[in-house]
């Protein structure tokens, strides 16, 4: 049997990180969209296949370049849409040191170093950040789906008996996140037990229409269990009334629930946390730091009120687990918090970013998001042919090319068309979605390394765009 070969872990370690480096550097160089073309994809199959025996270094990472490459950059400077990753360059260095120590976070025993962390760090999160009284708590999960997850699976265990599961109701906006949706369906709930409330003119939850909507399935005899806020929409940045939320919450004593995992980080910045009132007298909230906490994919957060609403849902034990038993609730088993027995330690690569960065760093790069979107704003409404569909809030402004002449029904395909060619061109990447069944072009500008001056030059070079389309529009409307 041939001896497995040896490796240089120094050497390959140095090329690696090189290649990472000089990777971060360009990014602001690259094509902020790059997707691989159907003639391409059976060689990135041929190079996805192992081989018997072992390739060099030099070919795995000139491979991994070309793997690499395509893909939508999300961590661009211009990528606007979704809800971009602009991870710090210390976060993916975090990533490193806690993969090299390979630590298995899932109880005190086995990670009693990071296990502390993670347990400091989130009552930190909890009580100086949110307004969490004393007993809060959480864990870190892969993000905002699985924390959401989590905090239902809670909510239907403090809420409902078994019995009463198929009479449940939980209350969405018609804004809320599709992963909300999602999680209710992996725990058992019928799509007509999510009752999606319609938004007012501000793209708030309506909470008249909400406490009608209770007090209707009281009245039939269905079970209202849960209320889910929105702290900052993907599609507009809108912030849920949550002291009005909480009011009716308490009423009917429904669990509510908050879906930070955008925009909970603006608790963070001083002169916009305002902004949230009212988060802390949720029961549970998500909030992802791999979107406005600058760190690296598969860092996101659930927290309670209570922490022991989560043991009471996740907690377990098992036979070949007892020698890693909690002896004390200040010596947390991280698997009786979450749905995960075997888990990273995840708050450690957040752990590293703030301690580097300091928290008056990370005050001022999400205000910058905030001013960047208010500058895109700005800009727009000096220039012609251009309406605002919802106003610059939590780093995302939705708006579209509207020129006088042109009829209704082009504009989606004219503002579409923006959004591909300014793609296409690399000058941005402000993707579309619908506003009250408008198609808007959105921007989601949360990115430290993007400066004001190029938020301008951006929605002058869109604007440029635009006027360059006319005429193809134009002439297809005349053929008509």
């Amino acid at each position: 049997m041939a001896a497995a070969p040896k490796h240089d872990v120094a050497e390959i370690a140095h090329k690696v990180l090189k290649l990472c480096v000089q990777e971060r550097q360009n990014v602001p160089s690259q094509p902020i969209v790059s997707i691989v073309p159907p003639q391409n994809e059976r060689e990135i199959g041929s190079i996805a296949k192992p081989s018997q025996a072992p390739s060099s270094i030099d070919v795995t990472l000139s491979h991994a370049e070309k793997i690499f490459g395509y893909r939508v950059r999300m961590d661009h400077p211009r990528f606007f849409g979704f809800i971009p990753s602009p991870a710090s360059d210390l976060s993916w260095l975090g990533e490193i040191l806690n993969s090299a120590y390979n630590t298995h976070a899932g109880s005190w025993f086995q990670s009693s170093g990071p296990s502390a962390v993670e347990k400091h760090l989130l009552s930190w999160l909890a009580r100086d950040a949110i307004g969490y009284p004393e007993m809060a708590g959480g864990c870190f999960v892969s993000g905002g789906s699985m924390a959401n997850l989590s905090a239902l699976m809670v909510a239907r265990d403090q809420k409902l008996s078994f019995e009463d599961r198929s009479k449940a109701v939980a209350y969405t906006s018609d804004q809320t996140h599709s992963s909300l949706a999602k999680g209710l369906g992996i725990l058992g709930f019928h799509p007509n037990q999510i009752r999606k409330v319609a938004c007012d003119d501000k793209m708030r939850i309506n909470t008249t229409l909400l406490q009608s909507a209770i007090e209707e399935d009281n009245a039939s005899g269905k079970i209202p269990f849960l209320i889910v806020g929105n702290a900052g929409t993907t599609n507009t940045g809108t912030v849920d009334p949550f002291p009005e939320l909480a009011a009716i919450a308490r009423e009917h004593g429904l669990w509510l629930h908050a879906d930070g995992a955008y925009g909970a980080s603006a608790l963070l910045c001083k002169s916009r946390r305002s902004i949230l009132n009212g988060i802390e007298l949720c029961d549970s909230l998500s909030w992802d730091a791999h979107k406005w906490l600058f760190q690296t994919y598969g860092c996101g957060m659930v927290l309670v009120r209570n922490r022991k609403n989560l043991t009471s849902t996740f907690g377990t034990s098992a036979e070949y687990t007892q020698d890693a038993a909690e002896t004390a609730e200040s010596f947390p088993n991280f698997w009786n918090y979450g749905p995960e027995l075997t888990r990273p330690a995840r708050a450690m690569k957040l752990w590293f970013s703030f301690q580097l960065l300091g928290l008056d760093a990370i005050d001022n790069y999400i205000n910058h998001g905030f001013e960047l979107a208010e500058i895109a704003q700005s800009s727009l409404e000096r220039l012609p042919d251009w309406e605002i569909l919802s106003s610059a809030q939590m780093g995302i402004i939705c708006f579209r090319y509207k020129p006088s002449g042109i009829p209704a029904e082009s504009l989606d395909g004219l503002n579409a068309k923006i959004s591909q060619t300014a793609i296409e061109e690399n000058l941005a990447a402000p993707l579309t979605t619908r506003i009250r069944g408008v198609l808007v072009l959105r921007i989601c500008c949360i990115h430290p390394g993007l400066s004001g001056e190029e938020m301008v030059a951006v929605i002058d070079g869109l604007n440029q765009v635009a006027k360059s389309l006319l005429p193809s529009i134009d002439s297809k409307t005349n053929g008509l």
